[in-house]
């Protein structure tokens, strides 16, 4: 019996024992987190900006009808992908009426420009006469002062009884005829000139005329042009939605009724993206880019960025943020075109593509994984002890927004324990963001798990366990 009973309580003992141990060891492990730690390294950065759109050709230019009405495709004289030059006829519209026109204008003009002609051969005519007439003019002239003189001569003689009054008479006679034939040539002329003033003035009015029916000439010339579609530049046919016989209807942008072919300058060829508000500040001209096309795999095109949109996009209309009535909080893009430095030939205009645009490198960055910063408000990083507390009651606003100021950092690992420390950061690469202060090279941090990060306390007793990845976690 006594045995029995030694037994019993020597059993009873160990377990007593066993549990106090037990019981001591889980006590001291009351508060440790496990975690999973990571070193600072140096490594080179690279920053980029992700964004999806299309090919497109720099330069574009859609070929519509600028004929007054409606017209009827009479002629296309080029195929879809066809290289053209400035210049080139592409379509002929149905041009009956301002043909016409033209041949009714330039048979106007050629009769007008006959009157003008005549005209002018009568004014020549007449200033050839006013030059007859002003030569007999002077010979009038001449003629009347000859007989003054022997006038004046004769009355001399006359008046001392040298002569007789017959010859006295014949010189008087004379000089009256002189005047009279000098008065009959200046009559002459005046009527000379006013033939030619109004001569003249028909001639002024022939070729007022002849500007008239020029510019109706011309109007009607711009009228059977704008039936004719011309390449404006050179470069390829990229959309022909048309056939003949079609009728195409001038004056409505962009419908599908107006529109007779698109030429692209494919000499420039781009991608345009459109990329978050949130990157956009980011991306700068002549920035380089990496284009991979969806149609083209496994192969990867340089670039560099030539225009940035200045205007937002709604992300679910495409329509410029402007252009609402309506304030909006959705997410917007701005359109980023990257032009292609060596675009194959397979290219087509409209092909989905992806830019990643490198916008900062950065040689040697002391890096630390993007998940291991976390942010933490000023007062939850200072010690709380009882006289904290009481402090914190009453405190004022001022001091309470102080605390509440957040502070970007990761936890370092100190010993058994993860100490918070501030940090700059600079560019984001990847994976790895950039610290500029507060790290080193070499620094041991914690890097997950996120649930752990995001929860973690200052000072807090920690567990480095390394073995296995941390799960991902939402």
């Amino acid at each position: 019996m006594k045995t029995k009973w030694k037994v019993t309580l020597g059993v009873t003992a160990v377990i007593i024992l066993g549990g106090g141990i037990l019981g001591g060891i889980q006590y001291s492990k009351k508060g440790i987190v496990t975690v999973q730690t990571g070193r600072v390294v140096t490594k080179d950065l690279t920053s980029l900006v992700t964004a999806s759109g299309e090919i497109k050709p720099r330069n574009y230019i859609n070929i519509g009808t600028n004929a007054i009405a409606p017209s009827r495709i009479t002629e296309i004289l080029v195929v879809e992908g066809q290289q053209v030059r400035r210049g080139q006829l592409l379509a002929q519209l149905e041009a009956v009426q301002p043909e016409a026109e033209v041949a009714a204008q330039r048979a106007s003009l050629s009769s007008t420009e006959a009157e003008s002609a005549a005209s002018e051969a009568s004014l020549r005519a007449a200033d050839e006469q006013i030059r007859t007439l002003q030569a007999s003019l002077d010979r009038a002239k001449a003629e009347l002062e000859r007989a003054k003189i022997n006038f004046s001569r004769t009355d001399k003689l006359y008046k001392e009884k040298l002569i007789a009054q017959s010859e006295y008479d014949t010189k008087r006679i004379e000089l009256e005829a002189g005047e009279a034939a000098v008065r009959e040539a200046e009559a002459r002329i005046t009527q000379s000139r006013a033939q030619r003033a109004q001569l003249a003035a028909n001639l002024s009015a022939a070729q007022k005329r002849i500007a008239l029916s020029q510019a109706n000439l011309r109007r009607a010339q711009d009228v059977l042009k704008r039936t004719q579609a011309v390449s404006p530049i050179d470069g390829m046919v990229t959309n022909l939605p048309v056939r003949v016989g079609e009728t195409v209807v001038p004056g409505i942008q962009n419908s599908p009724a107006s529109l007779i072919m698109t030429i692209a300058d494919m000499s420039l060829i781009t991608a345009e993206v459109k990329v978050d508000e949130t990157d956009i500040v980011n991306v700068k001209l002549d920035q380089i880019a990496d284009v991979t096309i969806d149609a083209i795999p496994n192969k990867t095109f340089k670039g560099k960025v030539i225009e940035i949109g200045n205007t937002a996009i709604l992300r679910s209309t495409g329509l410029a943020a402007s252009q609402s009535a309506i304030s909006s909080q959705e997410a917007k893009d701005f359109k980023v075109v990257v032009a292609l430095t060596e675009p194959p030939s397979e290219i087509r205009p409209g092909l989905s593509c992806t830019a990643k645009i490198v916008t900062a490198t950065r040689q040697k960055a002391v890096a630390i994984p993007i998940q291991a910063l976390t942010v933490r408000q000023k007062g939850d990083l200072e010690a709380k002890d009882e006289k904290n507390v009481q402090a914190a009651v009453k405190m004022d606003p001022a001091e309470e927004k102080a605390r509440k100021e957040e502070i970007q950092g990761v936890f370092v690992v100190q010993g058994e324990k993860a100490v918070y420390r501030k940090v700059d950061t600079g560019i984001t690469g990847a994976t790895d963001i950039e610290v500029l202060s507060g790290l080193k090279s070499g620094d041991e941090i914690i890097t997950g798990s996120y649930k752990v990060i995001r929860t973690l306390r200052n000072d807090a007793k920690i567990k480095v366990d390394n073995k296995a990845p941390a799960k991902a976690e939402s």
